[in-house]
């Protein structure tokens, strides 16, 4: 569709009219024209919002449908309606499907159910075989297929002569590793944090070197193996200092963090609330304050979800037997404003594309309209009403949240909520 976008205020450094308020013409999915005032056009459709503003597309590096084999949670076309009605224009979905993403017919598969999306849909690779942790995946097939990142979602690697293999490998075709960081045996039956909130409510904790010990032995893979690896998901001060540090040294790592580990802590639990249980564990104050000043000085690279659908049976039963995870992309950007400045946030929700190996086209003229569509301003707290997904296991219910997304322009589909 052809369409004008009436004064828009850009959020874009990368753009030349960053920080403007303008008009933005897009004509068979390109930005013809940007500027203030532009001409109506008889074959155009036109949208004006309240305090519009609008940025590159958002991409979330790790979301979780469960299709195929997990229907029930999350079906990848009402998955990614979600995403669009949240604001973003790409995910990178996880492989923990059944059967799990490890071959490229799978890879093909749910690219295919993807295709009339507005929100694109880039497949991550298992990266041993149905992420068990004891074979590699065929990644270079999965590669051709479209799969841009390979890891075993929220599994960490015992085998650390696996890895180091899959680095090597992985180099020749320039692959990107994702390496979850957790020690189970050091985790053992931990459900939460290790501190005071686990001591208090008598539930088996889960300390930061559970993560720091497995991210030191990644990093030094790394360093030994060459190679490009992505740190998923961190939640420790220490973490934050390791790959600080691995960054110095010249190490191409990269790593994420998720919404709920910035904004939500561990005396969420006092009501053993089994919407709180995740992966890693919700951190005490001091961990979230250092995650946040990861954000900020540039270690932590980009922000994610983490969206996990988890169906009803498997998430309202006792602490200790419940799944862990939460959903997160209806609440991502509302949530965010409250501890983060909107220009970081855009930096970090707009980021993973480039980390994942493809860019984003800027806010300028004659480059592909991939456009989120908010309004930074108003408060409201987030509802069952709010929840759009299948599964409603969310840890930001009853939470204000600030901001609101309009929807998404991509693929010459405009996606307005």
């Amino acid at each position: 569709m052809n369409l004008i976008i009436r004064e828009a205020k850009i959020i874009d450094p990368k753009s030349s009219f960053h920080n403007q308020v303008v008009d933005l013409e897009i004509e068979n999915g390109i930005l013809k024209q940007i500027g203030k005032n532009l001409a109506t056009k008889a074959s155009f459709e036109e949208i004006k919002l309240d305090n519009l503003h609008v940025s590159q597309g958002w991409f979330d590096t790790s979301v979780s449908f469960g299709e195929p084999g997990y229907e029930d949670r999350e079906t990848i076309a009402n998955g990614l309606q979600v995403a669009a009605k949240s604001g973003f224009t790409g995910i990178a979905l996880q492989p923990n499907t059944s059967p799990v993403l490890d071959n490229q017919s799978q890879i093909k598969f749910v690219k295919e159910k993807a295709n009339q999306q507005v929100t694109e849909l880039f497949p991550i690779g298992a990266f041993t075989k149905n992420s068990e942790g004891t074979d590699l995946a065929e990644m270079f097939d999965m590669k051709n297929a479209g799969a841009i990142a390979f890891g075993d979602y929220n599994k960490s690697l015992a085998n650390a002569n696996l890895l180091k293999i899959g680095l090597q490998y992985a180099r020749d075709f320039n692959g990107l590793i994702i390496a979850f960081s957790q020690d189970e045996k050091i985790k053992g039956s931990g459900v939460v944090h290790e501190g005071i909130v686990s001591t208090r409510l008598g539930l088996k904790g889960i300390p930061t070197l559970a993560e720091e010990l497995i991210i030191v032995r990644n990093l030094y893979l790394l360093e030994y193996t060459g190679g490009k690896l992505h740190i998923p998901t961190i939640s420790t001060a220490q973490s934050v200092a390791l790959i600080k540090e691995a960054k110095a040294k010249g190490l191409q790592v990269t790593c994420s963090v998720a919404v709920h580990h910035l904004v939500l802590t561990d005396e969420k639990l006092e009501e053993f609330d089994t919407r709180y249980k995740v992966t890693p564990p919700l951190r005490d104050d001091v961990n979230r304050k250092a995650l946040l000043a990861g954000v900020l000085d540039g270690t932590i690279d980009c922000i994610t979800s983490d969206h996990n659908p988890i169906d009803i049976e498997h998430k309202k039963m006792e602490f200790d037997l419940a799944k862990n995870g939460t959903i997160g992309l209806e609440s991502a950007f509302g949530a965010l404003q409250n501890v983060l400045p909107l220009e970081i946030i855009i930096a970090k929700l707009t980021a993973g594309s480039n980390l994942f190996g493809f860019e984003k086209p800027s806010l300028n003229e004659g480059e592909k309209a991939n456009i989120t569509l908010f309004n930074p301003k108003g408060e409201w707290t987030f509802s069952k009403e709010a929840i759009l997904s299948k599964s409603k296991n969310t840890a930001f219910l009853g939470e204000q949240m600030k901001g609101k997304v309009y929807g998404v322009y991509n693929k010459g589909i405009l996606k307005i909520n």
